[in-house]
């Protein structure tokens, strides 16, 4: 999946973040579904989880998508990614935890996609971005197209994977010493830059987008940005002491007032740590909030399905991401007029693959926009009248991600979107993506996709079930009390 990223400028910066914690629940035996949409949302669960099933390959590894066009069973793609195996580990943990299967069927699923893991070709302990999932060898062309593939090492990716791992870790402890093993040379000091007073564009303090490694040449860029889905190999490496705490403060919660970008940032800076941080924030429709790099749900909001945010720092990331989701709600029913909303990178209805969000929240000058046309609002300037946000494409996974802080609207926008479109497969769960000006749907379902929702809709049902593993050790004592430290310009 192609993911946006930026070069940090002059000085510091950065953003933080803050969690809570309600009790985790036990990864073990299924306990009752609760909340006012328990029925509905398990029976999506139940499909969204067959869909993952229908995506992993005798192997044991999740593919990267699944085409639902035809008459017959879904055709699986050769390619999968770090990010897709691990979304396929934590789903499976979540369909034990809602009783959909037994623990003993979730045990010999994982264990075959250990086994598989342990397989993959690693360099410097991370996994590349690209295997062949039907027998874990790695693409060096890509499938159908014969397109080459240079191998890389995405620490996003990689972040997603042991993410997956460790959830995988604690539902079955058997497990624990294999995956311990696999995990043990994984060190995120392999992507960091140290952070260099004299010289901060150089040494900025931050992660690289990973490295070549036929080469060992690294990407040209750091992610410099908070508020995206980077941040979870940040935490990941703050909490077992391979990044440095302070790295947290080095990521940016909008770039500095003097760098252009998407909106002229508020703020005032402030000293944390022993860090000077610009603490930014963007204001949309009258609210203030930190932005992330392309203005997507997924950059915001896919974290804290597993760290969570809004609870250790209710008053600055729980506060952002409110707003977040309203600032989409209402991009969707007020501003362009589709009447219905939430927009994340996905496949395009037509075919293909980009990203879509609200572009007045990202820092990215004419970053994500709501339509495969990219129609891009400019600060100050008039807002384009709704007849110009020609296909407009909103993505189900969205409204999923929202159910924390909206949950009547994004249940109503789902059933909208059924109702309207036909966009819910009654046997794999949502279609990826829809055309809402044409009412073209996608044909797919992508692995990412489909994992989002299921540890949404885990979430949802069972609160902290996939979330223990990030809420103990390294998480406990290093991370959050940096989200404690937290204090957002909002």
């Amino acid at each position: 999946m192609d993911r946006r990223t930026f070069l940090t400028a002059a000085g510091t910066g950065a953003a933080a973040l803050s969690l809570g914690t309600l009790a985790a629940a036990p990864a073990g035996a299924a306990q009752p579904a609760r909340g006012p949409h328990a029925p509905l949302l398990l029976r999506w669960f139940r499909d969204t989880y067959r869909s993952i099933e229908a995506m992993t390959t005798d192997f044991g590894l999740a593919v990267d998508k699944i085409d639902v066009s035809g008459p017959g069973a879904p055709v699986q793609s050769r390619q999968t990614s770090p990010t897709n195996i691990g979304c396929g580990l934590w789903s499976t943990v979540a369909a034990a935890g809602l009783g959909v299967i037994g623990q003993d069927t979730m045990r010999r699923r994982l264990e075959r996609t250990v086994r598989a893991v342990e397989k993959l070709e690693r360099h410097h302990g991370f996994w590349l971005n690209w295997y062949d999932a039907h027998d874990g060898s790695v693409l060096t062309e890509w499938p159908g197209a014969g397109d080459p593939v240079r191998p890389f090492l995405s620490s996003v990716d990689n972040a997603w994977l042991i993410t997956g791992l460790r959830i995988a870790a604690d539902a079955a402890p058997a497990l624990g010493p294999r995956i311990a093993r696999i995990l043990a040379t994984a060190d995120w000091s392999y992507y960091y830059t140290p952070y260099d007073p004299a010289d901060p564009v150089a040494g900025p303090g931050q992660l690289r987008g990973g490295f070549w490694p036929d080469t060992e040449e690294p990407t040209g860029h750091h992610y410099g940005a908070l508020n995206t889905e980077p941040r979870m190999a940040s935490y990941l490496g703050i909490a077992d002491g391979s990044l440095p705490a302070d790295h947290y403060w080095h990521l940016l919660r909008t770039m500095l007032p003097e760098h252009e970008q998407e909106q002229h940032p508020d703020g005032s800076y402030v000293a944390m740590n022993g860090v000077r941080v610009w603490q930014g924030h963007y204001t949309h429709r009258g609210r203030k909030l930190v932005p992330s790099w392309g203005g997507s749900m997924f950059e915001a909001l896919m974290v804290p399905l597993f760290v969570p945010e809004a609870e250790w720092s209710p008053h600055s990331w729980g506060l952002t991401h409110q707003r977040y989701v309203r600032s989409h709600i209402e991009h969707g029913l007020a501003e362009a007029g589709y009447g219905y909303w939430g927009f994340s990178p996905a496949n395009i209805p037509e075919g293909g693959y980009q990203e879509y969000g609200v572009d007045a929240i990202g820092m990215q000058v004419d970053g994500y926009a709501s339509n495969t046309d990219r129609t891009y609002t400019t600060d100050g300037a008039p807002l384009p009248p709704a007849s110009a946000f020609t296909n407009g494409v909103v993505t189900p996974h969205a409204s999923f991600l929202a159910l924390p802080h909206a949950p009547a609207e994004a249940v109503a926008n789902l059933r909208a979107l059924d109702r309207d479109f036909g966009a819910y497969h009654p046997g794999y769960g949502f279609r990826d993506s829809v055309n809402v000006s044409t009412g073209r749907v996608s044909d797919y379902l992508l692995a990412l996709d489909q994992g989002m929702i299921a540890a949404a809709l885990a979430q949802a049902l069972r609160p902290g079930l996939l979330q223990r593993p990030f809420r103990t050790g390294g998480f406990r004592s290093k991370v959050r009390p940096l989200l404690a430290m937290e204090r957002f310009s909002i």
